[in-house]
């Protein structure tokens, strides 16, 4: 137990002191509340230490003048701030807690406590303590608050731990924290951080950057100034009322600029911006004197058109709204202007906290609560992987936003590189499940067509589509993934009802009880390892059940063939490695003397399609054992798989298809023929009408009467294929149909 000393007890009481001149929005009784939670907390922590030596309480205080002065929230946050450590601490509980205060900020200071953990050695928890964390997102934003101005307190007092973990409080930073406050609007603890993390990182490259702001502080102050000048004579002739000034952009910045353009600091031309924040009067628009000062602006200094920004017309998904133009100062040197009211100013410093300060004046919902609200919708999920969720958020956090239309003209917001399936399933998961196809810009695109910001979407559905398994494959959004994987979780769900159903009636009708002899035979003779896979297949019509007697009545030549086929034990397996039998990768046991089964089963696949080749059922094939935890299916005879075969021939495995009657493959053929009125009608007639394939993709060129065609189409096999293309040479005018290679 270390005792303050009374220089510690006198700077402690000051910087209580300081906390409570801040809080000028608090009344009597809550300042009698703070004072309450100060002197518990004080007491509590009484003689604990940080590791830089000065006392905790400290800390607490910090963060509660970090969420007060700087993000602007309220009371109840900043007791929550000088409570967040006592219960992780201290032998204090949330009932005592809740107890001394009241049942909210006992909820508040319980979300911070299980946050203490989030960046733990197990992945697996680490991901679900992480879910846990944004939980407390659409549960009370309060604590996601409070726990970026803790991380924003220990950044700033990093050079106390050792440098193993500075680099790792430094990565976590980067990782997680700055994206965050980024999402949340916080654009000035976001740059702090993130220049932080850069110092404990790249510590030289930091002391450079900032070395040369340093020395070009005059030269910048002397541009700022004579570029400044004539827009304040101006402004202020229109009567305007407004604070005009320069700020230089933040180490973070000005590094990842060089770093994506591959430029010396020097050609950074925009490491400064002028910002003029303006005056409102009550029921002024905010808007038309953005563009008002803009028009003043660019009537002195030209401006560059590629370079307007326009966040108060549609704001940025964290609720930043301003209007930036890049013009030519007098110093030859392009100028960043940012043009915003007080409120947006205060939304852009101080975030969701000012955003929710404002709501009641703007009736609409903002782009982040339609954010926060699709959090909620993936926590909902109780089947959420928490790996999986991780990622997803993660996404949604890192990427840029693109701005979409529906036919009838609403905006939606959306992450970059998003399809049109996506935004199907953005709309309605029903949407999404019956789409087939869409129009961009009243173009016909298929689903997986990438949008842009600005086009304009109408998604075509029909009553007849399901859920395609291919589809996972290029869809984005966390929703849209669930949405299918969802689908097909209920479908294996019916199929396994209705195979056991169907199973049981045939082993009744032979007057057979089902037990582990006959099970073993059936998991040997239709390759499967487990009931439910077995039942799937019987519900998918991929098993037929009329062979029943035939095959448990049949003697098996070798009662030993089970094992390679069946589950089998941790240790039999560790035999079967030692020995050589059995190659083992990252948690795929492949048995060197048997082909490895090509399953449809969408729970239990551990293979990817070469896309170097398409391989698709019926071809003759083998697997490469990458250094990942998937085999990759080649065609035999396809160039790569007889260069792997020749270096890289202890990777290479047998393997064989099953039946697959719901996975589809991608397969190309190509058409030549004779030009004539409605031909390609009729080819896709047969292809889509008849045989019920769905195409990807159509090409069909004509010259001097002779057309050459060809179409990527998904098929289950390479009977239905061969089928196609027999039903194809049939119709008049067509003289050659045949398969093709297709790689992607």
């Amino acid at each position: 137990m270390y005792q303050q000393t009374k220089e510690e007890q006198e700077e402690i009481q000051q910087k209580f002191d300081n906390l409570l001149k801040s809080c000028s929005r608090s009344d009597k009784n809550d300042k009698e509340q703070i004072t309450k939670a100060f002197k518990f907390a004080n007491e509590a922590h009484k003689g604990i230490r940080r590791r830089s030596g000065e006392p905790y309480i400290f800390h607490p205080l910090a963060v509660a003048i970090i969420v007060t002065n700087e993000l602007g929230l309220g009371t109840k946050s900043v007791i929550s701030s000088l409570l967040h450590d006592i219960v992780e601490d201290t032998d204090y509980t949330i009932e005592d807690i809740e107890h001394l205060f009241n049942k909210r900020i006992a909820t508040i200071v319980d979300g911070l406590t299980k946050l203490s953990n989030i960046f733990d050695t197990n992945t697996s928890i680490q991901a679900e303590n992480f879910r846990k964390l944004i939980l407390t997102l659409s549960d009370d934003v309060r604590v996601i608050l409070i726990k970026l101005a803790d991380r924003l307190h220990n950044m700033r007092t990093l050079s106390s731990m050792p440098a193993n973990k500075q680099l790792k409080i430094a990565g976590e930073t980067m990782f997680l924290y700055a994206p965050l406050a980024h999402r949340l609007g916080l654009y000035t603890i976001k740059t702090e951080l993130e220049d932080l993390s850069l110092k404990y990182r790249q510590p030289e490259i930091f002391k450079e950057i900032k070395s040369k702001i340093n020395n070009s502080e005059e030269r910048r102050n002397f541009i700022i100034n004579k570029f400044s000048l004539p827009i304040i004579n101006k402004l202020t002739d229109q009567g305007f009322k407004f604070n005009i000034n320069g700020r230089s952009k933040s180490i973070f910045s000005i590094w990842q600029k060089m770093q994506t353009k591959n430029i010396p600091f020097e050609e950074v031309y925009d490491q400064f911006a002028i910002r003029i924040i303006f005056d409102t009067e009550q029921g002024e628009n905010e808007k038309t004197k953005c563009w008002n000062i803009y028009s003043i602006i660019t009537d002195i200094y030209i401006p560059r058109p590629d370079r307007i920004r326009d966040w108060i017309s549609k704001p940025k998904a964290n609720g930043y709204e301003a209007l930036h133009a890049t013009v030519m100062g007098p110093t030859g040197q392009w100028v960043e202007v940012q043009i915003r009211s007080k409120r947006m100013d205060e939304i852009a410093e101080r975030g969701y906290a000012a955003h929710w300060k404002y709501k009641g004046i703007n009736s609409q919902e903002t782009e982040l609560d339609n954010w926060i609200k699709k959090i909620r919708e993936l926590l909902e999920n109780p089947q959420s992987d928490a790996l999986e969720f991780l990622d997803e958020f993660k996404l949604n956090l890192f990427t840029s936003e693109i701005i979409v239309f529906t036919p009838k003209g609403q905006t939606i917001q959306l992450p970059k590189r998003i399809t049109a399936l996506d935004f199907a399933y953005d709309v309605h998961t029903e949407i999404g499940n019956h789409a087939i196809g869409a129009k961009v810009n009243h173009k016909l695109v298929s689903l997986n067509h990438v949008l842009k910001s600005g086009d304009q979407i109408e998604i075509i559905t029909s009553e007849k589509q399901q859920t395609q398994r291919e589809w996972i494959d290029f869809i984005t959004t966390a929703k849209a993934k669930h949405a299918i994987k969802s689908a097909f979780k209920e479908e294996r769900k019916k199929n396994i009802l209705k195979g056991q159903k169907i199973l049981n009636e045939k082993l009744k009708e032979l007057k057979l009880h089902p037990t582990a002899n006959i099970y073993r035979k059936l998991f040997s003779y239709y390759n499967t390892d487990n009931k439910n896979s077995l039942y799937n297949k019987i519900g998918l019509q991929n098993i037929e059940v009329k062979s029943l007697k035939k095959i448990l009545t049949k003697k098996s030549k070798n009662k030993l063939i089970r094992y390679w086929q069946l589950q089998s034990t941790r240790s039999s397996n560790r035999k079967l490695i030692e020995k050589g039998k059995i190659q083992k990768s990252e948690g795929i046991n492949v048995d060197k003397k048997k082909p490895l089964i090509i399953s449809e089963d969408f729970e239990e696949k551990t293979y990817k399609i070469a896309k170097c080749c398409n391989p698709i059922p019926g071809d003759d094939i083998i697997g490469y054992q990458s250094d990942k935890s998937t085999i990759i299916i080649h065609k035999t005879n396809c160039p790569n798989a007889i260069k792997l075969n020749s270096s890289f021939a202890n990777k290479i495995v047998k393997a064989k298809w099953t039946t697959h009657k719901a996975l589809s493959f991608l397969a190309r053929i190509k058409i030549d023929g004779f030009d004539k009125m409605g031909l390609v009608n009729k080819i896709t007639d047969v292809i889509y009408k008849d045989l019920n394939v769905n195409m990807r993709a159509i090409n069909f060129e004509s010259h001097d009467g002779i057309f050459e065609g060809y179409i990527d189409l998904y098929v289950h096999n390479t009977t239905d294929l061969n089928n196609m293309i027999m039903n194809l040479i049939k119709i008049k005018g067509i003289d050659s149909v045949k398969r093709i290679e297709v790689s992607e």
